[in-house]
């Protein structure tokens, strides 16, 4: 009886944790094209010193798996996509919404503020709208298991 009270317990303890990460920005994301809808890349979400950021750590489209960074400048030319941070920064806001100024896209070699949210339907969705000036964008990432 103790033997299966205590397989019950440790059974309750991993669902538990697995819903509290399955609920968070953190993690590693895919990234989905909005105009072509195929994957692009995975970007792993961390958490440092209170701050969101997310760095690319594989490109999934055939052909550009070792992109770099020809349209950058500075140090960033010609740099590796792979292991770039391109999320720096983010704060988090009452809401649950991460706020920042620096969202990168490599294959553009352009900075936007940004806005990352989970969406609240579906917390294996995030959204991720990049803004410049009154434009923006929205794309929706899918959470990768691997």
């Amino acid at each position: 009886m103790k033997k299966h009270l205590k397989f019950l317990i440790i059974a309750v303890i991993f669902l538990g944790v697995n819903t509290i990460a399955a609920q968070s920005v953190f993690g590693k994301w895919k990234t989905i094209d909005d105009r072509t809808g195929k994957p692009k890349g995975v970007i792993e979400i961390y958490q440092k010193n209170g701050m969101m950021f997310g760095k690319v750590v594989s490109i999934l489209e055939k052909g550009k798996e070792n992109a770099l960074c020809v349209k950058c400048d500075g140090e960033l030319k010609d740099q590796p996509v792979i292991g770039m941070t391109i999320i720096k920064n983010g704060k988090k806001n009452e809401d649950g919404e991460w706020k920042g100024k620096t969202l990168f896209d490599p294959e553009q070699a352009m900075t936007f503020r940004f806005k990352i949210w989970l969406n609240p339907d579906n917390s294996d969705e995030l959204k991720v709208r990049g803004y410049l000036a009154f434009i923006y964008r929205t794309q929706t990432w899918v959470r990768h298991e691997g």
